[in-house]
């Protein structure tokens, strides 16, 4: 029972990192950017998340959970400034110019939070009620459950848009050919957009399922999380929306079963060892696809 336990909790972290690494695999597929500021969105979740719970839903007496909706907005709006701001004016430059601005803009919200609320470390009461429901002898906690569901949901909204919507459609003709898709009469400016409001909606979920399975903030919790929630892209194909998941469904059962029956000083490094091998063995990721690129 401990070990089916185990598996719950591995399903349920990498049900975190399968939601981030959606951002990025969406992104990355359409604006060819790895967005290496995405961590740090997700670090303003969270700090949304305690502004909100501390100053608002408390003293209202509301269920915590609806710190989702400001949450998920206020990631949103900084997903589609940055994305206008930052991003956008270097759109025809070089990868690496694009990749060292996202790096710039991940440090600049990390001190600009250092700066607001200092580094120590803030604790968060219970996003969901403390509730242990029993299935044959196993005990999941509801915020296991949730955050598992959530993601399958989340999942398979994000696939059906993008393969059977005009936008979706949209999205996947700019991935496919940016300059061909502006000629045929698609706004690509409105598609970049929308990516990157989706990709940080997604990374506002994400906050609040983190911080209800740890809850306490500081202004450099996304930088671990980035990472990994990029590894689980890699890992599952990057730019491919159910490997990300799958990546990342993978990355947290290695990790929460390396921490319960190995140690946990070993789980990271365990962790980006398997993304390592995958990568050797299968450069593309467990279901990318081989790119050909015309020289």
């Amino acid at each position: 029972m401990d070990f089916i336990t185990q598996l719950f909790n591995g399903l349920q972290l990498g049900s975190i990192y399968a939601l981030v690494a959606l951002g990025y695999t969406m992104v990355y597929g359409i604006a060819r950017l790895i967005n290496f500021a995405h961590g740090d969105i997700i670090m303003v979740g969270g700090y949304t998340i305690y502004l909100v719970i501390q100053n608002l839903l408390i003293a209202m007496g509301v269920p915590l959970w609806l710190s989702f909706i400001p949450a998920v907005l206020a990631c949103t709006i900084l997903g589609v400034t940055v994305e206008r701001i930052a991003y956008r004016p270097l759109r025809n430059s070089t990868p690496v110019s694009l990749l060292i601005t996202t790096i710039g803009v991940s440090l600049f919200l990390q001190n600009l939070f250092v700066k607001l609320f200092t580094s120590s470390a803030r604790p968060l009461p219970a996003i969901f009620p403390q509730v242990s429901l029993n299935f044959g002898g196993i005990h999941l906690s509801l915020a296991t459950i949730i955050t598992i569901l959530v993601t399958i949901i989340l999942t398979y909204i994000i696939n059906f848009f993008v393969n059977n919507t005009k936008r979706g459609k949209a999205m996947v003709a700019v991935s496919e050919d940016y300059g061909a898709s502006e000629l045929v009469g698609i706004d690509v400016n409105s598609v970049m957009t929308m990516t990157f409001a989706i990709g940080s909606a997604l990374a506002g979920v994400g906050s609040v399922l983190y911080v209800a399975s740890y809850p306490q903030i500081q202004p450099f919790m996304g930088s671990m999380l980035g990472i990994k929630a990029f590894t689980a892209a890699v890992l599952g194909g990057i730019g491919n929306i159910p490997g990300a998941v799958i990546g990342g469904l993978i990355l947290g059962l290695i990790e929460v079963l390396t921490r319960a029956y190995l140690s946990s000083s070993y789980a990271d490094a365990i962790v980006f060892m398997v993304l390592i091998v995958v990568l050797l063995v299968a450069p593309n990721g467990l279901f990318g696809k081989l790119e050909k690129e015309k020289v």
